[in-house]
């Protein structure tokens, strides 16, 4: 607790007491790889589930974006499995955010070439790098076909492009505490703008079962606090538990991300957020509660898409808005 304590006060020097919620938008839920051992697309149900042409539809992306402008859910990051979009397609989506957020987006997309982060600099913000866990030897047993080198690379270039930089770490796939010098000093080298940790969630059909406490997952978020007093941390929940938001928010985690928030928008794990929210004497921006009074059909009418797609996204939203309301 007295790490908390510090964190919490490092914390307080260079930020403002509030908090919100990130919203991660997902292309499609399929990965041509699939390889990461600790991943959901990694499991033979979801190879059964979802077929390599699943993927999401434009209006039902966009009607997600619509509704987090609106709700105050700025993006965690927009990414997707490997190998479903033309890559085209993918900077004609980050526009259409872009444009509905009114500011440049984060964008987690594998290793993105040069050419890429140029082609999606002009709505994009920053870039992260699903590096996992920085732990080279667990790195190349958990995920085999995503050698963290590529990552360091367009790390680099996406500095010298003048994009702003961030990774994920997952925390629970048998690292150390030892191992946070290795991310201390991956962060130094690469000079990171933001980091979203993840508490490991279990997944039937593969290795891991059990999450890691919610102390140890703190630990960590406390350290980069206090060895990065300004860098911008977001923290995700796990989906059936969300008792431990004061404490990482304490640990100094700027925001939260991976709840839930349009199946359980109103509903009692909400609202036990927004409470803990409050408990760690910080703001909450938006609301995962309360919907705002919106003319939604203005918000689509202003879209820059053909009338046919404005018409689904009309249909999905209808559909989303009656589910959350």
């Amino acid at each position: 607790m007295e790490l908390i304590e510090q964190a919490q006060e490092v914390y307080a020097e260079n930020f403002p007491p509030e908090t919100f919620f990130g919203r991660c938008i997902f292309l499609s839920w399929y990965c041509q790889r699939g390889t990461c051992k600790f991943c959901f697309r990694y499991t033979i149900s979801h190879k059964i589930k979802y077929a390599e042409a699943a993927r999401r539809s434009l209006a039902s992306v966009l009607t997600d974006a619509i509704i987090g402008k609106n709700l105050g859910w700025p993006i965690e990051f927009l990414t997707g499995g490997y190998g479903i979009f033309d890559f085209n397609e993918i900077v004609e989506i980050a526009k259409q955010i872009s444009e509905i957020y009114g500011c440049k987006i984060w964008v987690n997309l594998g290793m993105l070439k040069e050419e890429e982060m140029l082609q999606l600099q002009p709505w994009v913000e920053g870039i992260c790098a699903s590096i996992e866990t920085v732990n080279l030897e667990l790195h190349q047993k958990i995920c085999p076909d995503k050698k963290i080198e590529p990552y360091e690379q367009m790390l680099e270039i996406a500095g010298k492009l003048g994009l702003k930089k961030s990774m994920t770490v997952v925390i629970g796939l048998g690292e150390t505490k030892e191992d946070f010098v290795l991310l201390e000093k991956f962060i130094q080298k690469h000079q990171l703008d933001q980091i979203t940790f993840y508490a490991l969630k279990p997944v039937r059909g593969t290795e891991f079962t059990e999450p890691p406490e919610t102390g140890y997952y703190a630990w960590w978020i406390a350290k980069t606090r206090i060895a990065f007093p300004k860098i911008k941390i977001m923290a995700g929940l796990t989906p059936k538990k969300i008792d431990y938001t004061e404490l990482i928010l304490r640990a100094g985690a700027n925001s939260i991300t991976k709840f839930s928030a349009l199946r359980k928008f109103n509903s009692p794990e909400a609202e036990e957020v927004e409470r803990q929210v409050k408990l760690a004497g910080r703001e909450f921006k938006g609301s995962l509660t309360k919907l705002p009074d919106v003319d939604w059909n203005a918000e689509v009418d202003s879209l820059s898409v053909n009338i046919m797609v404005k018409e689904k996204i009309k249909f999905k939203l209808n559909q989303y808005l009656g589910k959350m309301s």
